[in-house]
């Protein structure tokens, strides 16, 4: 690091009760109320909280960018000791992207899709900066940030478009460009949410290094408590407008003194906790909207499991905990004594609710070599004529996994990698080029079009995206009725009666069942789809991403109900996710895919310690954990998944793979040559050249710190 350690960092933002307020018809509406915090020089404050809790918001006041209707009413934003608030336009405008920068969430839309990448990047330094600078002298300096952001081949991607660079090089690219007038403030606001969790660790690598570097002052906003627990020093945690808990990230972590804070907390699983050993405690009910915040109570209060009829009485201020830290609850020197969750032992759950699935004799899904290739069209003369040589996408290839009945298989692994593809061609969406595919004994190598109806009734799906799986004209009692009526699950006499139960078992009121989707938040429409997946009470489910897109209090909520219902209606479940928490623990059983084949599979507890297969090595290193004490290995995988079009010869992990030189003859040779064998455990299968008790050797990816 840069810093001295005898000088005090200087102050870059100090906000003093800062309030926003946006004007409707119906008057103003108070979006965030009196927050305040400070953010010194090479330092970095978290803001987190669920959707809709202001920390966008506050984000956009500090440079006064929130709209025609949008302003701020109260409190002061001092930058480098100059005051923001009533500053003009035309001196706001300067400030932006020179000495204040900002790195959304989408660099889609911060990039210009009809502009060439350098060419933006150059046009920030012509714009901003104070000397005058040629074009060449700033096409020069774009091209050496480039290179500080860890670009491969810099000068090509200088004269690329967006849409011909990855979404990782893509936020690389957001990232320098708000380097390249080194800022003295910093915003990002959910820079790695839509990130594989490899390019979100060298992102996250990334912004540390930057800020050691340039000693820039630090806003990060998101919802992963694992992505803050990393980055953040300090941190404030945001619920409906108000800071309602502020100070050094690693005390709140060890010590939360807000319930809104320990409900988080709760509503997370820690890497390497199963179903069987650890609660989730979802928050009830959700963010009040700005206009029925209540002024003079306990804004949580509502949602609050500690809260009394003193809450009630007057909106708290904070409770000082130490010199830095404090909190917005009137119990907050005594709530610490109070579970933040209850954790339950494997023995009692075994003992108490015999929920433990052994496997089954009997398979209730197989596929052998299965595959899916798509045909790439060629842009030659002789493709014209039906000549020249075919060429394939192998999104799956020659993928063989046996699934118990009863038992939850979980899928993880890159962009790219044929997750999705797989479940599309076993649920009969996507053709399947080759391979045995039996579901119930029965052979189901064909489309969905042209499958028996009862096959299609006992395998359902539940999607990443419900808004792209409801219709918005229709009610949700008329969506879920619809696979009711089609399968015939009960008599016509008693349709509705049966949607009112989905609804109960979703945990939404009947007064849902006249609503439309639009009325819905993303945690209720995501229910409606689990509930419309039951209808026709299948055998199998297969969740393709389900609680992606989810605030942490909702996906605990979504996790717990997909739980309550394997046991309650025995369905087996595919759940395919990017969060490798998650997914290990809601599964029973993880296959990890690299490049369109299964690397690793085996029971969850197997995959999460070693051996592994490095890129399950790498995946583990690079999921970020809610425990800023916790060690946790460094490995980062070079360059991007290479193409399924013409996939990597012998090993096709061999061109990223980090442990091939250092155990293996020969710098790993026949990486690069022989396609590796399948090595054995008990129950663990690993396809890889280096030996198995080669692979015992290697250390766990996280070692917890006892507190």
């Amino acid at each position: 690091m840069n810093r001295v350690s005898d000088t005090q960092p200087a102050m870059v933002l100090k906000v003093e009760n800062l309030s926003i307020s946006y004007e409707t018809r119906k008057g103003d509406v108070e979006a965030v109320r009196d927050v305040s915090f400070e953010v010194k020089e090479g330092e970095t404050i978290g803001l987190v909280g669920e959707s809709g809790c202001g920390k966008s918001t506050i984000a956009f006041g500090i440079v006064n960018f929130l709209g025609p209707n949008g302003k701020i009413v109260d409190g002061r934003v001092r930058f480098q000791g100059n005051e923001l608030v009533g500053r003009s336009e035309e001196e706001l405008k300067q400030l932006r992207g020179d000495r204040i920068a900002m790195v959304f969430q989408d660099p889609m839309q911060a990039l210009n899709p009809s502009v060439r990448l350098g060419e933006q990047l150059a046009e920030v330094l012509t714009c901003h900066s104070d000397s005058d600078i040629t074009k060449e002298e700033a096409w020069e300096r774009s091209i050496e940030m480039l290179k500080r952001v860890n670009m491969p081949d810099p000068e090509n991607v200088m004269i690329r478009y967006t849409h011909q660079i990855s979404g990782g090089q893509q936020q690389r690219v957001v990232i320098a460009m708000a380097m390249l007038n080194n800022p003295a403030l910093l915003i990002m606001d959910e820079p790695t949410t839509a990130l594989d969790v490899t390019v979100e660790a060298t992102v996250l690598d990334l912004i540390e290094e930057l800020k050691n570097d340039f000693q820039a002052a630090n806003i990060f906003i998101t919802h992963n408590l694992g992505v803050v627990a990393r980055v953040s020093d300090q941190l404030c945690v945001m619920y409906a407008g108000q800071m309602v808990e502020r100070g050094p990230v690693r005390e709140i972590f060890r010590n939360p003194r807000h319930p809104y804070t320990m409900g988080l907390l709760a509503c997370v699983p820690r890497l390497g906790e199963s179903k069987f050993e650890s609660l989730l405690h979802p928050i009830r009910g959700r963010v009040p909207p700005p206009a029925e915040r209540p002024k003079d109570e306990c804004i949580f209060a509502p949602r609050c499991d500690y809260a009394t009829d003193k809450c009630r009485e007057v909106c708290p201020g904070f409770t000082e905990i130490s010199a830095d830290h404090v909190a917005r609850c009137i119990y907050a020197l005594e709530i610490d004594s109070r579970p933040r969750a209850t954790r339950r032992r494997q023995k009692e759950v075994e003992e108490e609710e015999g929920v433990r699935s052994e496997p089954s004799e009997k398979d209730l899904l197989s596929f052998e070599a299965l595959k899916v290739y798509y045909p790439q069209e060629s842009n030659s003369v002789v493709s014209l004529f039906g000549l020249g040589e075919k060429k394939f996408v192998k999104a799956v290839d020659d993928v063989s996994v046996r699934m118990a009945k009863g038992r939850t298989l979980g899928i993880v692994g890159e962009s790219g990698c044929g997750k999705s593809t797989l479940v599309k061609g076993i649920i009969g969406l996507e053709p399947v080029t080759d391979g045995q595919l039996e579901f119930l004994g029965l052979d189901i190598n064909e489309p969905v079009s042209v499958r028996d109806s009862q096959m299609i009734r006992e395998m359902q799906m539940v999607f990443q995206n419900p808004d792209s799986t409801l219709n918005p004209s229709y009610t949700v009692g008329t969506q879920i009725a619809r696979p009711i009526k089609r399968f015939k699950t009960v008599p016509k006499n008693q349709v509705k009666t049966e949607v009112l139960r989905l609804l109960e078992a979703v945990r939404l009121p009947p007064t849902y069942y006249d609503r439309l989707p639009r009325q819905l938040s993303g945690g209720e429409k995501q229910r409606i789809g689990i509930a419309r997946a039951l209808a026709s009470r299948p055998d199998l489910i297969i969740c393709d991403e389900p609680v992606s897109a989810l605030d942490v209090s909702v996906q605990a909520a979504v996790i717990n109900l997909l739980l309550e219902i394997q046991q309650v209606f025995g369905s087996s479940m595919i759940f395919i996710a990017h969060d490798l928490s998650v997914v290990r623990f809601f599964s029973d059983d993880i296959a990890v895919m690299y490049l369109g084949q299964i690397v690793e599979i085996g029971p969850a507890e197997a995959i999460y310690s070693p051996p592994y297969h490095p890129y399950t090595e790498a995946l583990l290193s690079a999921v970020p954990i809610p425990e800023p004490d916790a060690e946790q290995k460094q490995i980062r995988l070079s360059g991007n998944v290479p193409s399924a079009l013409s996939p990597p010869s012998g090993c096709r992990f061999h061109t990223r793979c980090p442990r091939r030189h250092e155990m293996l003859p020969d710098n790993g040779k026949i990486c690069e040559t022989d396609v590796p064998p399948w090595r054995e455990t008990k129950r663990h299968r690993i396809l890889c050249h280096i030996p198995l008790e080669d692979l015992e050797k290697v250390n766990p990816v996280v070692h917890e710190v006892a507190s």
